[in-house]
């Protein structure tokens, strides 16, 4: 016991984050100290664990604990003699909370312009339960029994100025036994989608290559490690700049190293829950990364293998709209414009060319155009 505690957090803390302690350390201890029981993944096994101990409380035969839960189920609570929408609210309740609903949602649905906080809700419990309980078609991707789950809030980059304190735009669930490349690959920002380059005079020239395509390198820093992704030539060490420049005086910090990412899964790590870490790509795009949760796989759980790192929280964005139609998402952004009133300006493509170049396609007046990427397009 000693041993593990050396290896787990501290489960009580008032600090804000747990000392480090290593990922595949804490789920070794846990697996053995647990039973099979408590490790398996099939919903029978919970429920015959259920029934023994109610057998035991109530000094009765394990068939009659069954009985007696099957009886005190909740999908005995349904009338049995009509099926009713349950999402209905009948006219003739007697129930004072349903009435107060039932006209909450009337003057709702006359007054309501936008059902935005609505759709909101919807994303949200749609993000939440699309792969609750879900098993592969092919049992080789079924997740083991024992394996960890982490839980991880990605922030916006620290350039993103209204959120990039508290508002986490992504959370996502990985498994221990997974390479840190997979979790770079799954994170989505609008930095990758941008097109570099100026092209008022030629439009159509915009090329289709994004950033992502041409600028793939980036790192993960835990824990006094620089975690770099070199999967391919082109790759540079972005961290070598950074730990260059803690050599170079004595500036407090211990000796930084530096790794290949691909070479790594989360059981290697070590880490802390509720401290900041830092996901870096775009030479100076940076991400906060902060674990918020470590625990075993549960038989609710997503249990494909393929679907994971699971998205199972965004932040809804308002998309940017076009400045001349309002309707439309912008595409096009505009500098030292002389046919708009602000700049920058935004136009959805139509307007874009419509305003900017004669029938034949010549340039209108004077301005710098760049291909814009709105962050609402994750929604």
């Amino acid at each position: 016991m000693a041993a593990m505690a050396a290896v787990v957090p501290d489960y009580e803390l008032a600090e804000l984050y747990t000392r480090a302690f290593r990922v595949g350390a804490l789920g070794l201890g846990w697996r053995r100290l647990l039973g099979p029981p408590d490790l398996s993944l099939t919903a029978e096994a919970e429920e015959e664990e259920e029934d023994a101990a109610v057998a035991a409380a109530l000094g009765c035969a394990p068939g009659t604990a069954a009985e007696v839960r099957a009886v005190c189920s909740i999908d005995m609570l349904m009338s049995s003699e009509k099926e009713e929408d349950p999402n209905v609210i009948p006219e003739d309740s007697s129930l004072l909370t349903l009435r107060i609903r039932k006209k909450a949602l009337e003057r709702r649905e006359e007054t309501i312009i936008v059902d935005r906080a609505c759709r909101q809700e919807t994303l949200t419990y749609e993000m939440e339960s699309h792969a609750t309980g879900k098993r592969p078609d092919d049992p080789t991707d079924l997740i083991e029994e024992g394996e960890l789950l982490l839980t991880l809030n990605i922030f916006y980059p620290l350039i993103f100025q209204k959120h990039k304190d508290h508002k986490p735009f992504q959370t996502v669930l990985v498994l221990g036994s997974q390479k840190l490349t997979e979790l770079r690959d799954s994170i989505s920002c609008v930095s990758d989608l941008q097109i570099g380059g100026e092209f008022s005079s030629q439009p159509d020239q915009a090329p289709e290559h994004i950033s992502k395509d041409l600028y793939k390198s980036a790192f993960f820093y835990f824990e006094g490690i620089f975690y770099n992704d070199k999967r391919y030539p082109e790759c540079r060490d972005l961290s070598r700049t950074i730990i260059e420049w803690s050599e170079s005086f004595d500036r407090g910090y211990e000796n930084l190293q530096s790794v290949k990412m691909e070479d790594y899964v989360f059981n290697d790590l070590s880490l802390k829950i509720g401290f900041p870490y830092l996901y870096c790509h775009q030479g100076n795009c940076e991400h906060i990364i902060i674990i918020t949760d470590i625990r075993l796989i549960h038989h609710d759980d997503c249990l494909d293998r393929n679907l994971y790192p699971l998205l199972v929280k965004k932040h809804w964005l308002c998309t940017r709209k076009c400045f001349v139609c309002k309707m439309y998402t912008a595409r096009w952004v505009t500098n030292r414009d002389s046919l708009a009133p602000e700049d920058p300006c935004f136009f959805c493509d139509v307007c874009f060319r419509m305003l900017h170049y004669d029938a034949e396609g010549n340039k209108l007046g004077e301005f710098l155009a760049y291909p814009y990427v709105d962050p609402g397009i994750f929604n």
